[in-house]
């Protein structure tokens, strides 16, 4: 491929990173750059960059990522290497039919706890062989197996040394043990584990329909274990996110079997913030069937294999590419038709980019990640020198139109407090459904499934906003702060209810059906769980995927627990000033996930966007 001459030295980011320039080192909140194994990926991440933008990326592409009006997701890994982004990860399949790791061929396990340790060794080796989260879906309902071979054996122990009357309860007592200490080591395993790229491995658990005795026990252990926190100061643990699902007839209701297990769960997101809710229906009706996240945000298509089963273990996403809605909305001066005209212009780039992505991925090999593509990671069991493109193509796998900013938009267009004027949330859902248009419109030429995302943006809110604000000044409701509104959300900065907020956003999902995520701000919980449960019970219906962010913050120097007080330098008791990450514990929902900012700041734009956040509890913002 041609040179492209226009971009900054490599040089100039290697000396960025040496100085810990905050835009590189504050990137992802999940990474601690004091580390060596993360400065080294940081600064291998620099020279992948530098290459694909220099001598891969095709030059319509790299041109307009380094300008600001498209965002190339995860540079710094893909596409130097053809690597996928995020997955859900067939672990029933590899549990059943064993595995290789390196030397090692791992045959299947015969109890919960070894279970637990396999499942552990896969999410490491699937979190160094691609850039992006991975997901254990029903993990209750897999390992329910395992612990019934543990209930066999602690039968048959039990006959050997227990009175009839009591073998029962024998076993009952033993297995209940085990799973609760095969749920605890893996929350440990995980929250000690480094993958090759410097971070705790991006995990999330997805759990809460099964109904037998064992599955409800390992959901209460799931729940209790995060319950309990890490180590002698009981920290929250930040990974695996934890995804409980909500049934009508399963577990929502008081009459339901599980409500018990609700009422756990309620009480751990009280306490912990996770876990986040699924609602079954709703998610069924937007994706076309059930299935946790990939990651925190990364949703699949209902999908049929070959023997017409809906599958999704062993799916996976190729990658995401950001449009700069703001940027579009500054160059129309507020004006439609050039809004339109510049949008149709940008979707050109936005194809081309991922068009690239998806054929820079398919010159994997089996063997450039045999977890993945050779050892069932993927679903599937190839052979070296075949095609990885069977597991992309006729829509098992999804590449992303990610998008941000949909408030900074409709501000500009209709002015201050958009979200109650029925014109501009008119005029922000139309631009989505163009964004599906476009979709469905690539689907049917290619063969692969486009998906509309709803992009996270942990940094990318504040390197569009900062780029935009650095080029065309300040400009009210668009760079007049130091980040862009997260995907869809209600400004962040408003004083609504959270049925409010619920009720507004939930139109804007089945439009983003490929990644998104509604969450609401609470005052402290932990002794009113009933108006959390309300809200569960109203978004049942109204939205799929919800996640509760309250103060769990502690201090365990003078023993303070709620919310920390923002400085600019990040946050500190609110009682005696400690802002020591050794000795406090302060947690924040990044985006999808959670984040430590004292032990790893995050950039600034996100930090200042987690300041302006405000409690869902007044009725609107006249009150």
């Amino acid at each position: 491929m041609g040179k492209h001459k226009r971009f900054r030295p490599l040089e100039q980011d290697i000396k960025k990173l040496w100085r810990k320039d905050k835009h590189i080192v504050n990137e992802n909140a999940n990474k601690d750059s004091t580390v060596f194994n993360t400065q080294r990926d940081l600064t291998a991440g620099i020279v992948a960059k530098y290459y694909a933008m220099r001598y891969q990326l095709p030059e319509n592409v790299a041109a307009a990522h380094e300008a600001g009006d498209i965002h190339f997701h995860d540079l710094d890994y893909s596409p130097y290497q053809p690597l996928t982004n995020c997955c859900l990860i067939d672990i029933a399949g590899m549990l059943e039919h064993g595995f290789q790791i390196g030397n090692a061929s791992v045959e299947p396990p015969h109890s919960i706890q070894t279970a637990a340790a396999q499942i552990a060794q896969i999410i490491a080796n699937v979190s160094s062989s691609q850039y992006g989260g991975c997901s254990v879906d029903r993990i209750d309902e897999i390992l329910a197996h395992y612990a019934e071979c543990n209930y066999e054996k602690h039968l048959v122990k039990a006959s050997e040394w227990v009175e009839p009357s009591r073998r029962e309860d024998y076993a009952l007592s033993f297995t209940k043990k085990d799973i609760y200490d095969a749920m605890q080591s893996l929350e440990y395993e995980i929250n000690t584990l480094y993958s090759s790229n410097g971070q705790t491995p991006f995990v999330t658990l997805g759990f809460g329909l099964g109904t037998s005795w064992i599955e409800r026990e390992i959901q209460q252990a799931i729940l209790n274990v995060r319950l309990a926190g890490l180590g002698k100061q009981r920290q929250t643990a930040i990974f695996p996110k934890l995804v409980f699902s909500l049934k009508r007839g399963v577990n929502l209701e008081t009459t339901d079997p599980n409500y018990d297990v609700k009422k756990l769960a309620l009480e751990c997101s009280a306490k912990r913030m996770y876990p986040d809710v699924l609602n079954y229906d709703k998610l069924v009706e937007i994706t076309g069937d059930f299935k946790a996240p990939m990651g925190c945000r990364s949703f699949l298509p209902a999908w049929k294999n070959a023997k017409g089963e809906f599958e999704n273990a062993g799916r996976m996403n190729m990658g995401v590419v950001t449009l700069n809605l703001p940027r579009l909305a500054i160059r129309s001066q507020a004006n439609s038709e050039r809004f339109w005209q510049l949008f149709a212009e940008q979707m050109v780039t936005m194809k081309e980019a991922l068009l690239y992505r998806i054929e820079r991925t398919k010159e994997a090999k089996p063997e450039n990640a045999p977890i993945l593509y050779q050892y069932g990671a993927f679903g599937e069991r190839l052979q070296k020198g075949e095609a990885v493109d069977t597991l992309f193509k006729d829509g098992r796998a999804t590449i992303s139109i990610g998008y941000l900013g949909l408030y900074e938009l409709a501000a500009h267009f209709f002015g201050a407090y958009p979200e109650k004027n029925t014109e501009a949330k008119a005029f922000i859902l139309s631009v989505l459904q163009k964004l599906n248009d476009y979709a469905a419109e690539w689907r049917e030429e290619t063969g692969y499934w486009f998906s509309v995302y709803a992009t996270p943006s942990e940094s990318l809110a504040d390197r569009f906003n900062r780029m935009d604000r650095e080029r065309y000044g300040e400009i009210a409701f668009l760079t007049d702060k130091d980040y862009y509104q997260n995907s869809f959300h209600y400004d962040v900065r408003e004083k609504v209810s959270a049925f409010e907020k619920i009720d507004y956003e939930k139109a804007f999902a089945p439009l983003s059906s490929g990644g998104f995520i509604h969450y609401c701000e609470y005052p402290v919980l932990v002794h009113n769980l009933a108006a959390l449960e309300s809200v569960w019970d109203y978004a049942y219906d109204r939205v799929a995927y919800l996640g509760t962010n309250t103060p769990i913050d502690k201090c365990f120097e003078c023993g303070f627990e709620g919310e920390f007080r923002p400085t600019a330098k990040g946050f500190e008791c609110p009682t005696c000033h400690n802002h020591n990450p050794l000795t406090c514990d302060v947690v924040k929902r990044t985006c999808g996930y959670l984040g430590n900012p004292v032990k790893r700041p995050m950039v600034h734009g996100r930090h200042d966007e987690i300041v302006n956040r405000v409690k869902h509890t007044k009725a609107s913002n006249d009150e």
